[in-house]
């Protein structure tokens, strides 16, 4: 199993979320986040004056898949969080040991 952690654009958010939906990836977490990259933030004016914005506003999704998932689920959110434009985000793909669900004590691929 791998957990997928994808820092996106939040307008993009409802385009992904449908987008992994439609893949049969339901659970995820939403967080709203601040952030900055390589553009280092943005300068804004403001009744003449010039205002620089170095955290920007994104969404944090993680989910956790099988490892068989993990490549059509980053193809899926980097085919829909694209613009092009400075500023799309990143995927980090990191390894789960063990997935316990809560409510039923089912562990590995059956508590995804």
């Amino acid at each position: 199993m791998k957990e997928i952690v994808a820092i996106i654009r939040p307008n993009k958010l409802d385009e992904v979320k449908d987008a992994l939906e439609e893949l049969g990836c339901h659970g995820m977490t939403v967080t709203e986040v601040k952030g900055r990259g390589r553009q280092l933030g943005i300068t804004e004016s403001y009744r003449g004056s010039d205002y620089r914005i170095d955290m920007l506003p994104k969404t944090r999704l993680e989910i956790v898949v099988a490892d068989e998932q993990v490549d059509n689920v980053i193809d899926k959110i980097v085919k829909t969080a694209q613009t092009g434009d400075i500023g799309d985000g990143k995927i980090f793909i990191s390894p789960v040991e063990e997935v316990v669900r809560i409510r039923t004590g089912e562990r590995g691929n059956e508590a995804l």
